[in-house]
């Protein structure tokens, strides 16, 4: 059965809303009984009547999806009630810092990492591992066949971004970091480690032809 346009936009919605991870185009069609050329039509109509300065939220493309985020202006006030009902997830600097890492040179086996931080990151890995943050990548293909290791879609949400191409640069991403994540970093530490993944990332892009990541444009998850 057609819905009609008011219909399907409003199917859209609560879908969206009741949605735990980023609703995708191939999920929201099935459900709704739709052509996804109907679909994305009526999803864009309904993400700009939330982009009005009337709405406090909007409808955001992340991890291959769709879902609902504050908006920026809002995001003091929302921190200070989530503040107010419980603690936010925090990472410590070198959980920070080998994030970091993993991020802007994935995929990336563990020796990789320790050798841009100059400390054992076994531990460190395994608490990222198990907060979801990060995940494994299969086995590089060298001798040993190391463990490779990669950021994952909780990441992605954690973020606000639609997939790494949008990691920003090193000093937004510290910033993002501590305000999605709620690590009392250090901002120099931060940028020692970040500095060197970064320039090991670039490196790796130079020598394998591609360019490094792009900065995302402006705007923060919660």
């Amino acid at each position: 059965m057609t819905m009609e346009r008011s219909e399907l936009k409003a199917a859209l919605e609560a879908i969206i809303y009741a949605a735990d991870e980023p609703a995708t185009m191939e999920q929201l069609a099935k459900t709704v009984g739709a052509e996804k050329a109907e679909v994305r039509a009526a999803l864009e109509e309904l993400t700009a009547l939330y982009a009005t300065d009337e709405r406090g939220i909007e409808i955001r493309q992340v991890a291959g999806g769709y879902k609902f985020y504050t908006k920026a202006q809002h995001h003091d006030a929302v921190r200070r009630f989530i503040k107010s009902l419980q603690r936010p997830l925090r990472l410590t600097v070198p959980a920070l810092e080998t994030l970091a890492v993993i991020a802007y040179k994935q995929p990336v086996t563990l020796p990789e990492i320790q050798e841009i931080r100059g400390v054992d990151c076994t531990g460190v890995v395994q608490t990222l591992l198990e907060r979801h943050l990060v995940t494994t990548a299969g086995r590089k293909q060298v001798m040993g066949r190391p463990i490779l290791y990669r950021t994952t879609k909780e990441f992605l949400m954690r973020f606000g971004l639609n997939d790494v191409d949008e990691l920003p640069s090193l000093k937004e991403f510290e910033q993002l970091a501590r305000a999605a994540l709620g690590a009392d970093a250090g901002v120099e530490e931060f940028e020692a480690a970040a500095g060197a993944a970064g320039e090991a990332g670039e490196e790796s892009a130079r020598s394998e032809g591609e360019r490094p990541a792009t900065p995302r444009p402006e705007g923060e998850l919660l």
